[in-house]
């Protein structure tokens, strides 16, 4: 499901700043949870360039009992509370990894397993965002069927955004997506208990 990340400021910031060409900075989270505040990348309203935009993870419609946390990147074009978001507000949240748990045969507690980028590298959570939810910018992030790799962890997996992807994300309209939220990229990850 993705409910927690990892984000370790070094070399995070600096690897974003290289592959975006602007400046990134958050500070280090190894267990960022959902309403907690967390650095992500949109557009500016002109579309010119990038922005880092902090804000709170999660949201909470006046009909949910509960925080929403992430989207199914599959019907997000489709859900009232969603489809708004998606065609305007668009973001990716930049982070080291994520993490999942899983019940382990014989254990008495689930083993907590780490998903980063196998060189290293940033992950890109693709996410929309609702501006000024309670006086503040709140985010969802997307999640998507898992590939052969994460399935075995979790039925649910977060939609990764290539580098080279991002901007594309953030500035197309919302009809040309479609091959983003469908097709996922197959990132190479490295997990670790």
């Amino acid at each position: 499901m993705c409910g927690r990340l990892n984000v370790v400021s070094d070399p995070l910031c600096q690897l974003v700043t290289e592959q975006l060409g602007f400046k990134f900075d958050t500070p280090t989270n190894h267990d960022l949870r959902p309403t907690q505040m967390v650095a992500a990348i949109t557009t500016p309203i002109n579309h010119n360039g990038l922005q880092q935009l902090n804000t709170q993870w999660g949201i909470q419609p006046q009909w949910a009992k509960r925080i929403i946390i992430n989207a199914q990147a599959e019907s997000v074009a489709t859900k009232p509370t969603f489809k708004r978001a998606l065609k305007q507000f668009r973001c990716v949240v930049p982070c080291s990894g994520w993490y999942e748990w899983q019940q382990e045969e014989g254990q008495p507690r689930k083993t907590k397993y780490l998903f980063a980028e196998a060189h290293n590298q940033p992950l890109y959570m693709a996410g929309i965002y609702f501006p000024h939810l309670e006086h503040q910018a709140q985010l969802v992030t997307l999640t998507t069927a898992p590939t052969e790799q994460c399935a075995q962890y979790h039925h649910r997996m977060p939609l990764l955004i290539r580098p080279s992807e991002v901007e594309f994300w953030l500035n197309s309209e919302a009809d040309a997506l479609a091959p983003l939220l469908q097709a996922p990229a197959d990132i190479e990850l490295v997990i670790s208990a």
